[in-house]
């Protein structure tokens, strides 16, 4: 694969790397995972009555408990184990399985077939062969839950732990976060602050879009990272060093790369989208207007002129986008979704906020450019796309119908205020039948009632889906949620989802910037 690298702005990024803040967490006991048809997923978490028992037990070959930390964590495991018995003749033999979820602990990985790697289910083997042993795992974790496992012993002795620990790390300094006023609903407090505990666990020396899985900077969780965070931490130095990422390092033809790897040393990765190049703009625009940094501004504008250039290049002559294989967009996960239309709005609203930095920028050439543009994707909608008898978007040769169609066109503000209003009442009263499957396009959906002023239905749609994630046990918000289906998988199995995910995050940004 070919990239260009801008060695300057990689550099610039390099410097803004922030120091982890660390804490210390231990377990608030053992308890036991039960299968349970009724439960999220199949299982519920039962606290043992002495939860403290884990300490006083010797354990052999076979024998495990189950620990809670009372918390999603992300961070370093270190336990203490003695021997208790005769003296050691044989390595223990140990396992350690962590899990976010009940499902992780409960179903053995051993079961799992989806079409992700196995890695990324998280357990350690290990030997432990001089004992009594302190031992760091020198992994990085993200769990609540940690199964033990004594796989082997010797007839001679048994293995009891005193201590476990999880150093955590995050760049987000939850005392910068400002409290909420007190009028606001017990519930909505809630959901911001597991919002907000989501936000802080992505947070590391980049903005993860897991922590667990796949702990990678991608630009379309960033987006909704970044807003989330000009409410809450303000860390906008972190957005900064993500911006100078992804404005280093782009494919050959000068596209923003889908996401980024910082180890062992930063590189872009093969994978496209569409619409995730030129969110690229919308970040930027995003940015300057919260950090009011002129400087990165200029330096990285050329960047996202070129990601419109791009995006202009793949309209037809009608002006219309049209997908191919090697620039498809992500839009959501749903493979039966037709991505155009949805394409066609974000091309709009990512335009708009280009010809605004260009106008910023005092460069009239490129803002007169923009705006041409921003004319002919608009007419080129409401022309081809507009089915006016229906009053919705629709989509590809089939003419589909979808949600995510009506929602980016409602975002990128094609109709007028009345009827932009109109078209997000009637997605409710006459639903399509191509839903949405990701907290990122309930995110989407949620804005685009606040933009049309339809603030007490936002309010509802969150409390609707989120909340109910909330009273399904979330700690931290998920990558999946299907209100019908829990334990749907875009992957092949829940035990890989991410269940701490960026584009989850964003209650708080909407609690704090609507709501207060």
């Amino acid at each position: 694969m070919e990239m260009t690298v801008n060695k300057e702005m990689v550099a610039v990024a390099e410097k803004l790397t922030p120091e982890l803040i660390q804490g210390a967490a231990e377990p608030k006991g053992s308890i036991e995972v039960i299968a349970d048809e009724n439960a999220i997923q199949g299982w519920r978490v039962e606290p043992k009555r002495d939860p403290q028992e884990w300490k006083e037990g010797a354990y052999g070959k076979g024998d495990s408990f189950v620990l809670d930390f009372g918390d999603h964590l992300v961070g370093y495991l270190s336990f203490s184990v003695r021997p208790v018995g005769s003296p050691p003749d044989a390595p223990l033999k140990l396992k350690l399985v962590f899990g976010e979820m009940p499902c992780e602990i409960g179903e053995p990985f051993e079961s799992y077939d989806g079409w992700l790697s196995s890695s990324w289910l998280q357990e350690e083997t290990m030997f432990v062969d001089i004992l009594p042993a302190e031992i760091k795992l020198p992994r990085r974790y993200c769990f609540r839950y940690l199964k033990v496992e004594v796989l082997d012993t010797s007839g001679k002795y048994k293995a009891a732990f005193d201590q476990f620990v999880c150093t955590t790390v995050t760049s987000g300094d939850v005392s910068k976060v400002e409290s909420l006023p007190e009028s606001l609903p017990e519930d909505l407090k809630l959901m911001d602050r597991i919002a907000v505990k989501t936000l802080q666990d992505c947070m590391q020396t980049v903005f993860e879009d897991g922590p667990k899985r796949d702990r990678r900077l991608w630009i379309g969780d960033l987006r909704l990272q970044a807003q989330a965070n000009y409410y809450s931490f303000r860390n906008d130095e972190l957005i900064k060093r993500c911006l100078y990422l992804f404005g280093g390092m782009r494919l050959e033809d000068g596209a923003v790369g889908a996401c980024i790897f910082e180890k062992p040393h930063p590189h872009v990765d093969d994978v496209r989208f569409f619409d995730y190049s030129l969110f690229f703009v919308a970040c930027l625009y995003d940015y300057y207007e919260a950090a009011e940094d002129r400087e990165t501004l200029e330096k990285l504008w050329p960047v996202a002129m070129k990601q419109l250039e791009i995006g202009i290049d793949k309209l037809d002559e009608h002006g219309i986008v049209k997908l191919g294989v090697s620039n498809g967009s992500f839009i959501d996960w749903q493979s039966e979704l037709n991505k155009e239309t949805p394409s066609q709005g974000v091309l709009i609203y990512c335009l708009k906020r280009g010809m605004a930095l260009a106008a910023t920028l005092g460069l009239e050439k490129e803002r007169a450019y923009i705006a041409d543009q921003i004319n002919r994707t608009t007419k080129a909608a409401l022309d081809h796309l507009w089915e006016n008898d229906l009053g919705v978007f629709i989509s590809g040769a089939d003419k589909q119908v979808s949600w995510a169609s009506q929602v980016w066109m409602a975002l990128a503000e094609v109709l007028p205020q009345e009827e932009n209003a109109a078209l997000m009442d009637r997605l409710f009263t006459q639903p399509p039948a191509i839903g949405m499957t990701t907290p990122y396009m309930f995110h989407h959906l949620i804005e685009a009632l606040f933009l049309v002023g339809h603030r007490d239905k936002a309010i509802e749609q969150m409390r609707a889906y989120w909340g109910e994630m909330v009273q399904d046990g979330a700690d931290t918000f998920w990558e999946l949620y299907n209100t019908e289906d829990k334990k749907l998988s875009p992957y092949g199995s829940n035990l890989i989802n991410s269940y701490c995910h960026a584009w989850s995050c964003t209650p708080t940004y909407f609690i704090r910037k609507y709501m207060i």
